[in-house]
């Protein structure tokens, strides 16, 4: 469905609203059990393993339910299950881990069946396929191990180590150590399988809503009923329109009409004062600026849709905060989401976020690109791509090279051998991984999954049209396929299954930046510009810029609604569009000279993917880093070592990756280095 029905929307709040607090989620073990049941085994085995004994029996019984059975048994369980010899205890961590990959690695290839008709272009979607595509197959695994006391002994043996004690003992812990401990994050809490199922209806429906929010561009007309678009022309928001902005600046004659064209777009989708008719529907026609719709020549009297959009920030919302009550520690979705999933406490990441914003160079970048503009800067040039080599070649001329490469999905999959042997990888090598990506033609704009078991492959999505796949098409190709990259190193070339992976998003994003760069190379189109390296680095500091701005607006949401946990969708609407005029008036305004710009509002990913953009920032900030550091070295050799590394934690990663912390600070210093080259 493109929208819940306002029943559906109710009933899901009334889910949501009765869970469980703190106290009725807590355990029924006492403290004196915990320390009857330390002091039995320190008896038994001495005190030896004295630091992990008490963490795990600590931890089990903080996941210990009144279900699970009394005290007494819990107590009986731990005397019974604790491994103190170290020989003992690594055979449990290998048949664990080998137990884990089945699951998870089945329930990832199920999950992806169920999805599939939603996730690519099969064609007529049936209501049947998006009820398959909500169902979490695997959503009552945790619960089922917690029932048959499988997690208890995981638990027990190998506890939960939270973000604080990861970073202190980083640096002197093994790769086993590391394993161990990651084996640990997978019991942190206790959640019921029907809230975990209950979130994945949620968001599988957010994600469809935005997988079918089109505009048909070539039906967009001027006040005076001019059209600028293409007829066939269809873009996804926001990820399309965003990327048609950034291909209109090589259009001289017709771009920046197009460009103010798609802002206005932008704004009502952001408004919700957008036709509901015109939204992946090509039997109108709408004038954007003046906000009519016109069906045959007549227009149409029309009423804006509901706030639709707004609607799924808080439908994901409610069922994240349904979750919090079953976690002591990372009880906001806000703390699970940065404290523990992205390991970087979220007042770190907003406050790395405004230095870097407040950055006066910034400024000197916005007035140089005004100056190679001839104009004054205008919302929209948060996306300008004038620093890119491509942004001087038209896009037709780049469309038709890779519409002659990859007329369809199979001749991309055929080509990834050729492309990873451009790159630097041998052919062994470069045949080994592309063996393991699949590539699949996307109804949304495309996206990367990986395979979580060894002899499973990652697929690529991508947005194929008949005509062959264009250049947005490819360049997003590129930037998922440097995912898949990423994937299957980190799952095929690690040493332990619990490390499989990045140690989170933002580190696989660095990876797909990276291969995304490199684009125009991919195609055969060689950069001889010798101010390249000055370039690069003042898009990369402009884009920064824009993408912590977005990410801003997302965390400061996310507290918003924490502290209204109760508002409709009409008051998120407006929430929403004040925090983005704020975080604008206080970051951007400066720089562009104008004020109350809702744009930072536009972003998809709010609505499908809950605080993932925050992730972003970081992604360039490592993806500048390892650029830097890989320069003059096998370009090959090098990502194969540095994703090899699996899941440390963030810091840790990057100082073995480059030799030092994650900063801002290699940016800055480079785009000091160009504004200085080019006064």
């Amino acid at each position: 469905m493109k929208k819940l029905t306002l029943f559906l929307s109710a009933m899901l709040v009334m889910m949501f609203a009765p869970a469980l607090s703190k106290a009725q989620a807590a355990s029924p073990i006492p403290a004196t059990a915990v320390n009857d049941i330390l002091q039995k085994l320190t008896e038994k085995y001495g005190d030896s393993t004295a630091e992990r004994m008490e963490r795990g029996i600590k931890h089990a019984a903080s996941l210990w339910r009144k279900d699970d059975g009394p005290a007494k048994e819990f107590t009986s369980f731990c005397l019974d299950n604790y491994i103190n010899d170290a020989a003992q205890r690594e055979a449990f961590f290998k048949k664990v881990s080998q137990y884990l990959e089945a699951m998870y690695g089945h329930f990832d290839e199920i999950t992806l069946a169920l999805q599939k008709n939603v996730q690519l272009a099969t064609g007529p979607m049936l209501p049947i396929d998006k009820m398959f595509a909500g169902y979490s197959v695997g959503s009552h695994m945790l619960s089922d191990l917690y029932r048959n006391k499988i997690a208890f002994a995981i638990a027990l043996n190998f506890p939960y180590y939270p973000l604080a004690d990861k970073e202190k003992f980083a640096s002197i812990w093994s790769r086993e150590e590391w394993a161990n401990a990651r084996l640990g994050d997978i019991f942190s809490a206790r959640v019921p399988a029907k809230l975990e199922q209950a979130y994945a209806e949620a968001n599988t429906k957010a994600d469809l809503y935005i997988s079918e929010y089109n505009i048909e561009m070539g039906h967009l007309r001027t006040n005076d009923d001019k059209q600028l678009f293409p007829d066939d022309m269809v873009l996804l928001s926001h990820w399309n329109l965003r990327d048609e902005i950034k291909a209109d600046y090589a259009d001289n004659a017709k771009g920046p009409q197009k460009q103010e064209m798609i802002y206005e777009v932008m704004k009502r989708i952001i408004d919700q004062d957008i036709p509901e008719k015109v939204i992946n529907n090509p039997a109108y026609e709408w004038q954007p600026f003046a906000n009519k719709l016109y069906n045959n020549g007549k227009e149409v009297v029309f009423k804006p849709g509901p706030n639709t959009r707004y609607q799924q920030i808080l439908n994901n919302f409610h069922a994240l905060k349904a979750i919090d009550a079953y976690y002591p520690v990372l009880d906001t979705y806000i703390k699970r989401k940065f404290s523990g999933e992205m390991e970087i406490p979220q007042p770190k990441v907003e406050a790395l976020f405004d230095t870097y914003l407040r950055s006066p160079e910034l400024k000197q970048i916005g007035a140089l690109i005004a100056e190679r503009l001839g104009r004054p800067l205008r919302p929209y040039d948060i996306w300008y791509d004038g620093f890119k080599a491509r942004s001087s070649i038209p896009e037709q001329t780049l469309n038709e090279k890779a519409e002659a490469y990859y007329p369809d999905p199979k001749a991309f999959k055929e080509d990834m051998p050729n492309l990873l042997k451009q790159l630097g990888w041998s052919d062994e090598r470069a045949n080994f991984i592309a063996s393991k990506i699949a590539v699949d033609p996307a109804r949304g704009s495309g996206h990367a999954w990986g395979a979580q078991m060894i002899g499973e492959k990652s697929h690529l999505r991508t947005r194929i049209p008949s005509t062959g796949m264009n250049y947005k098409g490819y360049n997003i190709a590129v930037h998922e396929f440097g995912h898949n990259v990423e994937q299957t190193i980190s799952l095929y070339n690690i040493d332990y299954y619990m490390l499989h992976g990045v140690p989170s998003t933002a580190f696989t994003e660095a990876l797909a930046f990276i291969f995304q760069s490199r684009d125009l190379k991919l195609l055969g189109i060689t950069d001889e510009n010798p101010h390249t390296k000055y370039l690069n680095a003042l898009d990369n500091g402009w884009s920064l810029m824009e993408i912590m701005g977005v990410g801003m607006v997302d965390m400061k949401v996310w507290k918003w609604l924490y502290a209204h946990p109760d508002a409709d969708s009409a008051e998120l609407k407006t929430a929403v569009i004040n925090i983005s005029k704020d975080v604008w008036n206080t970051y951007f305004s400066p720089i562009f000279g104008t004020q109350d710009e809702p744009i930072l509002a536009i972003y998809s990913h709010m609505i499908s993917y809950p605080l993932y953009l925050p992730a972003y920032s970081y992604g360039q900030l490592i993806e500048f880093q390892l650029e830097e550091y890989l320069k003059g070295k096998n370009f090959s050799d090098e990502v194969d070592r540095i994703y090899e590394q699996g899941r440390l934690t963030p810091q840790q990663w990057m100082e073995e990756a480059v030799g030092q912390k994650i900063s801002a600070q290699p940016v800055l210093n480079a785009v000091d280095e160009a504004l200085k080259a080019f006064k």
